[in-house]
């Protein structure tokens, strides 16, 4: 069965996703409005609920698109494991992924955290993994300049195996609770981790009680040679990125390629890449909502845009005038930069059309047109051996995830590619995945 994640993103994957009529009138900090996107998700029988995050305020020396708000500026949100044990009280089966990144926080809060939310969830916690690549992020936390690659993926490769030992710290039957005997705990069913290395040292155990999945689930979403090296030995599935079914087919392959040298089997991680989805009851309705919402970005918000993606200044060349050369890599690249520069280079863009590309679906593969042409696309990935499924945006919200569940999820339901109804109580059940055992 295919697996389908969605981001609760409330302004929307489009730059002009919060204008939209049909969008939500106060999405900053709205709990109400988080909790009814959550429970339209579960209605939709999906997989999870999939939460990126930052750490820090980007952009306040770009005016014009700091108060535009981009999608992935996020300057009001809720701590993620916070507002996700919030939504774990008005949900009951969806799973709950949150972020938290291995170059700024601990492994003893993580583990914690994360323990705790599959705890009060009752198993549908998971962890986002990142090494946090933004360089203004780094200032926060008493960085001087960003963290360079190397480091930053060794200190992840210690501090998830940490955090992993950590949730082993108890076995599964530890606290007796024996009121006749007085035997609370067993003392001979918890260990010490006593983890001394490079960037850690941390005793344990663990002052929370395995969990319910054994582990909560750990996500990566790093598409580097070290990102991928990262998830083949300990991710239980892996967000994954690419432009087209064939760049996911060749990531696909690679990431589970890499498994077998860390002792794993292939099927034990899924890997399900992004997509922003055009849903509509036609392909003129949905072609209709796309140029909607372009027209609510003025090209030269646009541009502002684009230079904050690519991290090269564009303003004042011509919108219909070639793009300049872009470099491969620079300080802070991401995955989404990687992608979007790949994609300029392969069509030979203009300034505004790849200002429109990224407006669009901020640099990930645009699925647009009925329920029918939706489900077909998705469907072609899937079972080409692109990917595992797919973690869902959408341009307007709650419009798209609501033209998601009420249009492509019985699509997909009559082609056999979706759940009819939950079969399991936990986000492992979902993504079909085996509990760990204890190490």
């Amino acid at each position: 069965m295919m697996h389908l994640l969605a981001i609760p993103n409330m302004i929307g994957a489009h730059l002009g996703g919060w204008r939209h009529p049909t969008a939500y009138d106060d999405p900053v900090m709205n709990l109400p409005r988080m909790i009814e996107y959550a429970q339209l998700a579960e209605r939709g029988l999906l997989d999870g609920l999939f939460l990126a995050d930052g750490n820090g305020i980007r952009d306040m020396d770009k005016p014009a698109l700091f108060a535009a708000n981009f999608p992935s500026a996020r300057p009001g949100v809720f701590d993620p494991v916070v507002l996700m044990t919030a939504l774990a009280g008005q949900t009951s089966r969806i799973g709950l992924v949150s972020t938290a990144t291995t170059t700024f926080d601990e492994p003893w809060f993580v583990a914690r955290r994360f323990a705790s939310l599959d705890h009060v969830s009752g198993g549908r916690a998971g962890w986002n993994a990142v090494t946090a690549s933004n360089a203004g992020d780094a200032l926060n936390f008493s960085h001087a300049q960003p963290v360079g690659r190397e480091e930053r993926y060794a200190r992840a490769e210690e501090f998830v195996e940490v955090v992993r030992g950590l949730w082993d710290s108890w076995a599964e039957d530890a606290f007796v609770q024996d009121k006749a005997s007085g035997r609370f705990l067993d003392p001979a069913k918890v260990r010490a981790l006593d983890h001394a290395g490079r960037f850690f040292k941390v005793a344990g155990p663990l002052n929370v009680p395995r969990t319910p999945q054994g582990h909560p689930v750990v996500f990566t979403a790093g598409q580097s040679a070290a990102g991928k090296e990262l998830a083949a030995r300990h991710a239980d599935a892996m967000f994954g990125a690419g432009d087209s079914k064939e760049t996911c087919q060749a990531e696909y392959a690679d990431i589970k390629g890499r498994m077998e040298k860390y002792g794993r089997h292939p099927d034990s991680l899924r890997f399900i890449p992004g997509v922003t989805v055009f849903a509509g009851r036609s392909s003129a309705e949905a072609d209709e909502l796309y140029e909607e919402l372009n027209a609510l970005v003025p090209p030269a918000l646009g541009v502002d845009y684009l230079s904050k993606i690519v991290t090269q200044d564009l303003s004042g060349l011509p919108l219909d005038g070639p793009m300049p050369e872009l470099a491969d890599a620079v300080v802070g690249s991401s995955t989404v930069r990687t992608l979007v520069v790949k994609q300029i280079r392969a069509g030979n863009m203009t300034v505004r059309e790849a200002a429109r590309m990224v407006v669009r679906d901020f640099g990930t593969p645009v699925v647009k047109g009925s329920a029918t042409e939706v489900a077909d696309m998705l469907e072609d990935w899937y079972r080409g051996g692109a990917c595992d499924g797919f973690v869902l945006t959408f341009p307007v919200v709650p419009l798209g995830l609501q033209n998601f569940v009420e249009l492509v999820v019985p699509e997909l339901q009559r082609r056999g590619l979706f759940r009819r109804e939950y079969t399991g109580t936990m986000l492992r059940d979902h993504l079909r995945l085996p509990q760990p055992e204890r190490r």
